[in-house]
């Protein structure tokens, strides 16, 4: 079964539903601190909104949902479903809700933010999921002229880095790239540099 992800950002106006706003935002998110990033930017975005319900899921299995103040399973959870439902991973999904006025009872909320979610889903543009495997690595500073070089050359991206006695590298890239990476730095640096796995 194919799996997808969300083509970078996508917002969604729905329709008004007896008054009350709804504005989904959709986001490639494949960390946990990324997916609590596009819910704070949501949230930054629409100040105003009554609620910012969410969820999310990522592609190793974890997921997360947040009603917001709304009754216990009406917003989080039908937001996850959709994500779901679309066969799609490494997905945030925010839906604000702005209220007009009129209570929507628990079984209105579940259609409206469920059907804001999935509909946000349809809109947003999407690609296939590539798995990632995660790794580090730790060289000399003469060594970073030849580890750049890889890693461009194999689309390694760096997600953490720290510069000290050595430079240390926090890396994603496709798992079908891995053995390519690590031939190019064992030949760019003879060796003294090694792709290691993150636990």
């Amino acid at each position: 079964m194919s799996r997808w992800v969300p083509d970078g950002s996508t917002v969604f106006a729905d329709e008004p539903t007896k008054g009350s706003r709804f504005l989904a935002l959709v986001s490639h998110t494949d960390t946990t601190h990324a997916a609590l990033q596009a819910v704070a930017d949501a949230q930054a975005r629409w100040p105003d909104a009554s609620h910012h319900c969410f969820a999310y899921r990522l592609a190793q299995g974890t997921h997360r949902t947040s009603d917001d103040g709304e009754p216990s399973g009406s917003a989080g959870p039908p937001i996850l479903a959709m994500i779901d439902g679309h066969d799609m991973v490494d997905t945030t999904v925010v839906v604000a809700r702005w209220f007009g006025g009129t209570k929507l009872g628990v079984g209105g909320l579940i259609r409206a933010y469920g059907g804001c979610a999935g509909r946000a889903l349809d809109a947003a543009p999407r690609t296939f999921y590539v798995p990632e495997v995660e790794i580090r690595l730790s060289f000399s500073y003469p060594d970073t002229s030849a580890v750049e070089q890889a890693l461009t050359l194999h689309d390694a991206r760096i997600i953490e880095s720290n510069y000290a006695d050595r430079v240390t590298l926090t890396l994603r890239l496709a798992t079908t790239a891995l053995h390519g990476l690590q031939e190019s730095l064992r030949d760019g640096t003879a060796g003294r540099v090694q792709a290691i796995a993150s636990p």
